[in-house]
């Protein structure tokens, strides 16, 4: 604190002596009086009016503990309860302090604010849940969970959570029946597990399972592209344990590629496809390219962003009408 008061003062003098210029060549004494003056002024204003405390390192640490959130949130809303926000942080923080009945009041009181927030509302119910001794969801929970799905029907935690009260309740076909529609709005592997709970439930109400699943038929491969990957025997020596090698192919010029492989590096030399299916990105694929550049990069971190001693290739250019590559990665990223 001491050394940004000395070079706070400074730096006034300084603005000072540059400002009075005219007044110190004509009557010394006076600007120097005037400098000094002004200078004690702003030292004293800012002792005054403003915060000093600022300057001590103990008072500038960020807050790192949900413990240290909490009275700050609570002291916030005791201000203002009418931020629905802050209900809900304080919440949250409570909860992730393990302090579940006060979470539950907090979620309650930002349900109060929000009544026609689904969102707030499933999250008022599963508070209720996880705050109650045996996990279960409570008459009020329940209406909270009606209410968010009549405000908004494919609400899916509402649905997830209203069929598992649903089975608390021993109603396993009404379970069932709330899960369902679920089915079609989640992925493959979500999808699987929760066909599993919804059989369950169907085989304890006596009911048989669901249908199976539609096969999808499989997504057209587009242009494929075989590279042939290999690694320079004077790199082999040092390929870190657990490395892994990036094939990568994309438009000269452009750094987003249209085809990406990830395998283990212990692999090499290895022939790699690459087609249409393997692009990070729906819009770009490799068939919509006339001329690939192809590359492979070797990293030890498992990173895909290139960094320095990561080995790497020297990238190849083919044409439209070439259906294979080969690659030697040869050197190492400086």
């Amino acid at each position: 604190m001491t050394a940004f008061v000395f070079a706070s003062a400074l730096l006034v003098l300084v603005v000072l002596a540059f400002v009075l210029r005219p007044l110190w060549q004509a009557r010394p004494l006076a600007g120097a009086g005037i400098s000094i003056a002004i200078a004690v002024v702003v030292g004293l204003l800012y002792v005054v009016v403003g915060t000093p405390r600022a300057l001590d390192p103990a008072q500038r640490e960020p807050i790192d503990r949900i413990a240290d959130a909490i009275p700050m949130l609570q002291a916030e809303l005791a201000r203002d309860p009418s931020q629905l926000e802050g209900w809900r942080l304080l919440a949250r923080a409570q909860a992730d302090a393990g302090r579940l009945p006060e979470a539950r009041d907090a979620f309650a009181r930002a349900a109060r604010l929000a009544p026609d927030d689904a969102d707030v509302l499933v999250e008022a119910a599963e508070s209720r849940a996880v705050a109650n001794p045996a996990r279960v969801f409570d008459a009020q929970a329940l209406a909270l969970l009606h209410r968010a799905l009549k405000l908004q029907p494919m609400h899916q935690r509402g649905r997830w959570f209203l069929g598992i009260a649903q089975r608390q309740a021993k109603q396993p076909a009404e379970a069932a029946k709330t899960w369902e529609p679920l089915l079609a709005m989640v992925d493959e592997r979500t999808g699987a597990s929760l066909r599993a709970q919804i059989d369950d439930a169907r085989a304890d109400a006596g009911l048989p399972p669901l249908p199976a699943a539609p096969v999808e038929p499989a997504a057209p491969v587009g242009r494929s592209i075989a590279v042939s990957v290999s690694l320079d025997p004077r790199l082999a020596m040092g390929l870190p344990p657990d490395a892994v090698v990036f094939v990568i192919a994309r438009q000269p010029g452009m750094r987003m590629p249209a085809a990406a492989k990830k395998l283990p590096a212990a692999s090499l030399p290895q022939v790699v496809n690459l087609d249409d299916r393997d692009s990070p990105m729906p819009t770009l694929k490799l068939s919509q390219l006339q001329d690939i550049e192809i590359s492979a990069r070797i990293s030890a971190s498992g990173d895909a962003t290139p960094r320095k001693g990561d080995f790497q290739a020297t990238p190849a250019v083919i044409t439209h009408d070439q259906q294979a590559a080969a690659v030697l990665i040869d050197r190492v990223v400086e």
